[in-house]
């Protein structure tokens, strides 16, 4: 990150451990990016891993990635995720992706919630993420 941002990761001893989060996420001087709640869609507008939890999670991200790469960002910019999946028992499969685009040594504060449902019923997990960029 550039000088002229300032991100400030923190896990107070006082709160409980994270796992692949950060409690805190500090920022200052910064363009700050809202990347609305990306689904399985590809260019096409087409469901892409019908039934595949993994399948729709990557695609959800390389969404997400495009969203990024538009605003002049990348994942190492994002300080907040926000999951909502039809099924949280299986939060493990998405961390193992998530992982992939993160960066795990500074994580974005996260939140996951389970839906009933989403936009279409085909869809298993929607994620939406706010980035900051420099000014």
């Amino acid at each position: 990150m550039q000088n002229s941002k300032q991100v400030k990761f923190i896990n107070p001893e006082t709160m409980p451990a994270t796992f692949g989060y950060t409690n805190v996420v500090e920022v200052r001087n910064v363009r700050t990016i809202y990347v609305s709640g990306q689904v399985a869609l590809n260019k096409d507008g087409q469901v892409v891993g019908t039934g595949d939890l993994a399948s729709q999670t990557k695609q959800v991200f390389e969404n997400i990635k495009c969203a990024l790469e538009a605003a002049g960002v990348c994942f190492n910019d994002v300080v907040k995720l926000t999951f909502f999946l039809t099924d949280i028992s299986k939060m493990q499969i998405v961390r193992e992706i998530r992982d992939q685009y993160v960066n795990t040594l500074n994580p974005p504060a996260s939140s996951a919630v389970e839906v009933r449902k989403l936009i279409r019923d085909e869809l298993l997990i929607e994620i939406e993420a706010i980035a900051v960029g420099d000014l």
